[in-house]
């Protein structure tokens, strides 16, 4: 299986680009990771309704201009369904059987995703109702996707 992570936004700090590191390492052995980073919009602190929208927009854009006819797209989003791990690995298998073996997660910024884009995913994922920095989303994705692949396998997982 090939699993897309796209995310907006550079990573910066050392503790979530080594722990990405560390599960990057983990999951090469059940599928292969592929991060794809897009620029955010620059905005200031205060923006009004509109701008909030605008940069979304952008930052949107940046997005889909990196998605492919044959993915399959699960866009992470405060409002989508929430699954337990064993809901993730399961529908992973699913895709995998029914021949969509290109997984897409979308990660948007601090404001979220643009409505184009949420229209564009097969599922909207939500890890939780409340709300996490986007960048901290990466690990926290990458350590339930190695987790759905340990449980998808039988193999003990506790850590």
């Amino acid at each position: 299986m090939q699993i897309t992570v796209i995310a907006v936004g550079k990573l910066k700090e050392k503790y979530l680009k080594e722990g990405i590191s560390e599960y990057s390492k983990r999951l090469s052995s059940y599928c292969k990771l592929r991060f794809i980073e897009v620029n955010d919009e620059k905005a200031p602190d205060t923006l009004s309704p509109a701008e909030m929208e605008q940069v979304k927009q952008k930052e949107g854009e940046r997005i889909l201009a990196h998605l492919k006819p044959d993915q399959y797209i699960i866009a992470l989003a405060i409002e989508g369904q929430m699954w337990s791990s064993e809901k993730l690995s399961s529908e992973l298998d699913k895709l995998a059987v029914q021949g969509k073996s290109h997984v897409a997660f979308l990660i948007g910024g601090s404001l979220g995703l643009s409505p184009e884009v949420l229209e564009r995913a097969h599922v909207l994922l939500s890890f939780s109702r409340m709300t996490f920095p986007h960048q901290l989303m990466r690990l926290i994705l990458l350590e339930q996707v190695y987790r759905a692949f340990r449980i998808s396998r039988g193999e003990p997982y506790h850590k």
